[in-house]
Order: C-alpha cells, then sequence, then structure tokens
C-alpha cells in the first residue's frame, strides 16, 4: 500500500510540474498538458511491400568462376548432326564435322551501401544495423531479379504482340490498340514459336510465362484458366505461380516493365508510356504497354564469381560512422535467344 501510495504521489507532482511549465488555460475550465502526452513507438519494424525473387528460380546457375580465374564464363553448346538414315551394302558411311559453339557470360561487381553514424546507433530506439541489414538483403534480391529480367527481355529474338478483342493478329506495336490485352490466343500463339523452335520444356511438361498483374487479371476470366490451388497433380509450386493453361506455368510479378507504373519504379519504360495510336493527343484512345515473356529451359544463365556477402567498413572517423554493404560479383547472359518470347499487350 505503501509503495502504491508512493508512486501516485510522485505521478500527481510530475503533473503539477508539467502544468506549471508548459500547461496552457483553455478559457479558464481546463488544462492542456502539451508536453505530458508522450509518443510511443512500436518496436515492430514495418517494411514497405516489394516483389520477391522470382526469375532466379528459372536460370541456369554457373559457378565455374568461383574457382577459376577470369571476368567471363564460356559455356559450350553443340549442334545437332544432320539426320542419318538407310545404310548401302559396301558403300562406306560419310562422317560429317562436329559444330559447336561458345556462349559467353561476362561478370561484374555488384552492390549497395548504407552508413549510419555512432550518435544514431545509440540514441535509436530499434536496432538499426539490423534493420539495414534486411534493406539490404531486399535490395540485392530485387537488383539481381531486374537484372535477370532485363537480360530476358532484351536477349530474345522473337517478340509478338496481342491480339485486338476481335481476333485480329497485329504485326508490330503500331498496329496496336486498347483492345489488344493478354488472351489465350496470344499465348497459343507463342507456344507455336517456342514449339517450332524446339524450345525444351522444364522438366519436359511446362513452359514458364511471367505476366504483369494488369495481365493476368483478363487470363483468369477465361474458362481454360487453371488456379495453382486447383492442379490436378501434385505439383510443386514456384513462388508467385497463380495458375497454368495447357502446358504453361503462369508467375507473376510487378517488375514486369510497363508504362503505367510509377516513374520512380524499376518497372517504369519510358518507350511503353502513353501510346498513341492516330498520333491525336486527348482522343481517348491512349494505352500503356505491358510485357510479359515465355520461355522454356536454358534460356538465360547466371554467372556468379562471388556469391552475395554482407561487408562492413571497419572503422571510420574514429569510430564515429559506421558503414554496412551488400557486395558480389556476377553476370547473366542469354544462353539460347530462340527459347523465348516476348509479348507486348494494353
Amino acid at each position: 500500500m505503501f509503495i502504491k501510495k508512493f508512486f501516485l504521489n510522485v505521478y500527481a507532482e510530475s503533473q503539477i510540474t508539467t502544468v506549471v511549465n508548459s500547461g496552457t488555460v483553455d478559457s479558464g475550465t481546463a488544462v492542456v498538458l502539451d508536453n505530458a502526452v508522450r509518443a510511443v513507438y512500436s518496436k515492430e519494424i514495418e517494411f514497405k511491400a516489394m516483389p520477391n525473387m522470382r526469375f532466379l528460380q528459372f536460370a541456369t546457375i554457373k559457378t565455374e568462376l568461383g574457382v577459376e580465374p577470369g571476368l567471363t564464363i564460356n559455356m559450350l553448346t553443340y549442334d545437332n548432326l544432320k539426320m542419318g538414315g538407310a545404310l548401302t551394302e559396301g558403300v562406306r558411311m560419310s562422317t560429317q564435322a562436329l559444330s559447336s559453339s561458345m556462349k559467353q557470360i561476362t561478370v561484374g561487381e555488384r552492390g549497395n551501401a548504407i552508413s549510419v553514424s555512432e550518435l544514431t546507433l545509440k540514441s535509436a530506439f530499434d536496432d538499426v544495423m539490423a534493420t539495414a541489414s534486411t534493406l539490404l538483403a531486399r535490395d540485392m534480391a530485387l537488383v539481381l531479379d531486374c537484372e535477370l529480367r532485363d537480360t530476358l527481355l532484351n536477349g530474345l529474338t522473337n517478340t509478338i504482340y496481342a491480339r485486338k478483342s476481335d481476333g485480329t493478329k497485329v504485326s508490330d506495336r503500331s498496329g496496336m490498340d486498347k483492345t489488344c490485352t493478354l488472351s489465350v490466343a496470344t499465348i497459343k500463339d507463342a507456344v507455336e514459336i517456342l514449339a517450332t523452335n524446339n524450345a525444351p520444356k522444364f522438366d519436359g511438361n511446362y513452359y514458364v510465362c511471367f505476366v504483369h498483374p494488369h495481365q493476368s487479371r483478363t487470363l483468369r476470366d477465361d474458362p481454360a484458366w487453371i488456379e495453382a490451388s486447383k492442379y490436378g497433380a501434385p505439383d510443386q509450386l514456384f513462388t508467385g505461380e497463380i495458375g497454368r493453361i495447357d502446358d504453361v506455368r503462369f508467375i507473376e510479378t510487378t517488375l514486369m516493365t510497363n508504362g503505367a507504373a510509377p516513374v520512380d519504379d524499376p518497372a517504369y519504360d519510358a518507350t511503353l508510356a502513353n501510346i498513341d495510336p492516330d498520333g491525336t493527343p486527348d482522343s481517348g484512345d491512349e494505352f500503356n504497354i505491358y510485357k510479359a515473356v515465355i520461355f522454356g529451359e536454358n534460356t538465360y544463365g547466371l554467372a556468379i564469381a562471388l556469391p552475395v556477402e554482407l561487408r562492413d567498413n571497419g572503422v571510420t572517423d574514429f569510430g564515429r560512422e559506421h558503414g554496412l554493404a551488400w557486395y558480389a560479383i556476377w553476370g547473366a547472359g542469354i544462353l539460347h535467344d530462340n527459347y523465348g518470347v516476348v509479348i507486348e499487350t494494353a
């Protein structure tokens, strides 16, 4: 009882002191305690949402540079033989030379860093360095996924354009309009190209298609669409997988380049923004283009010379400044430029 009364007295004295020092009187009826109200900060940290890594799970990863010196990894590929056939008794078989080519992936340094002062570390209410390491890890994932995305979109030789709402095929970007949304017919057009080029399927069963949520919205309404949660076979779902159509499995990500994203968004591409078919400003037919990509196995690769590391920069300014960075040496490249198709839609 004595302890409880003691704390009540201390609390009352603190309130009186506050009133004397900083309180204001409101019309003589109430006392407003300006400095008596204290902001309380949660220890839980909330981060802005960002895409998880999607493209890495389908890359062909090479790590020879980790044990051999150099900045370029050369991958040897052999062309198919000319087809053999029936033999004639007494006639010797003619031989043919092996034909091969080298695929090169050049690696380089990648990284990002932050710095905080000793004063911040001592006075902050949360663990600043732990938060910084989390942000650096998220940044590394974004950098790697964007690089793999750009490798695909810029390195493939095949590009098709979504059909119009009446089913009309479009041969180039200038022929597109607002009705050229992603449809099952366009997906089948892309699959036709991949099959014609003998692009190998993943596990021999399926192609993979990366789409923006805006594109997948139109596909979900089609009867051919199968939600990932309703697969009849117990397939292992990939990160970001949302469904399939026939032998194509779809991965959804906001990193797919388009003209509708904010200018500071990693998915924004100014060349895809405000496409005007008739060239007349403000005529109401302007639209933004979204890119999707569909591909088979061994389409692109990632060469890693040094895996990602978290590094500090030691003692600087007599210990008054602390730095933290992620650092890696890697490179991405196309292995087979005809194993994928870029799709442009409205």
